[in-house]
């Protein structure tokens, strides 16, 4: 245990998917856990020896701070309960699902005197902090386009992932890590430009869909994004290509590290909506104890809740271009607070 973190109990908020791999993190970081969810979380204490909370407000009172860890559409509400509790807050990603209520929670946060910190997970992988920090040492020049990919078998074929009411589409939930490490790598974007096929019709996203955006930063640089929700059985894949004036940075997940086939081979078979484990330290382990060393009064983390905001702001910029089949100009557009 971090002595940073001694006598840290976490509420833990949601019991589905990615809540394994942040009960894995705080459990190596000797945190207590008290988990409440509609669903899931007698099983998920079970599991781990976690402590349950039949209600939120019995959650929200054991806890130091929150872990928010539910489908898309509840996030907003939970955070907006939790500040309202005096709690500090970590949120998944997305934030929300508009910009006009990741801005209200972040303006009801500063207002309570809490703090709020998005799981921005992608930051915390050692390969993207490397090329950020490649790129802030000048190793490549001037940044002049960047490629980002990210592929996973399709969650949308059960659950709420189909409602882009729910889960904002596959823009919103899977490319939303791309787009803010596009802004974080390449900076501040200026217009955005988005396509999708098959397209989504009255609110239901394709089970099986791509999407393509491309932004315009205000360096000049122009970066492209490709978000794949695949067939059942899709390997999970990312990547990214960042050429500069004076140098190339590249990375893809499917490279051969030469460790690749003695921890995968025959690994889980199916849907796989999150990566495998690097070979270093989990990168929501590194995220959730800088976000918690943060909380309890130390360095900043390397995300901050405007991140975040600015991520769902360029997915519903992305939305709208879709909509309108035009490029979007990110100086004037506003966001609708319309999630669908």
């Amino acid at each position: 245990m971090s002595e940073e973190l001694a006598g840290l109990t976490v509420g833990l908020i949601g019991a589905g998917n990615i809540s394994h791999v942040h009960v894995a993190a705080w459990k190596a970081l000797g945190a207590r856990v008290v988990v409440h969810s509609l669903e899931g979380a007698e099983d998920l204490s079970e599991q781990y020896g976690l402590e349950v909370a039949a209600s939120l407000d019995g959650c929200l009172a054991e806890a130091e701070f929150v872990d928010i860890v539910t489908p898309s559409a509840t996030h907003k509400e939970i955070t907006l309960a939790a500040i309202k509790a005096g709690k500090n807050v970590i949120c998944e990603k997305p934030l929300t699902l508009t910009a006009a209520d990741s801005h209200e929670v972040i303006d009801a946060a500063r207002a309570a005197g809490v703090r709020l910190y998005p799981a921005h997970v992608v930051r915390f992988f050692p390969e993207y902090k490397a090329a950020y920090d490649a790129i802030q040492a000048g190793r490549i020049g001037e940044v002049a386009v960047a490629r980002f990919y990210r592929q996973a078998s399709s969650p949308a074929g059960a659950g709420w992932y189909r409602d882009v009411a729910h889960s904002g589409g596959v823009i919103m939930d899977l490319m939303v890590h791309d787009l803010d490490q596009a802004r974080w790598l390449c900076g501040e974007v200026t217009t955005v430009y988005a396509v999708q096929n098959p397209p989504t019709v009255d609110g239901i996203s394709p089970v099986n869909v791509a999407a393509h955006v491309t932004l315009t930063h205000e360096s000049g640089a122009i970066s492209h994004c490709r978000a794949t929700w695949g067939a059942t059985g899709t390997t999970f894949q990312t990547g990214f290509q960042v050429a500069g004036s004076t140098g190339v940075l590249k990375f893809t997940s499917a490279g051969d590290t030469g460790y690749k086939e003695e921890l995968q081979d025959g690994g889980a078979g199916g849907d796989l909506l999150i990566p495998a484990s690097t070979l270093g330290e989990s990168p929501y382990l590194t995220q959730l104890r800088e976000l918690a060393i943060a909380l309890r009064g130390g360095p900043e983390p390397r995300v901050l809740a405007s991140d975040g905001a600015t991520a769902v702001y360029l997915a519903e910029a992305a939305r709208a271009s879709m909509e309108s089949g035009q490029p979007i100009d990110m100086k004037t557009f506003v966001s609708s607070g319309a999630v669908a």
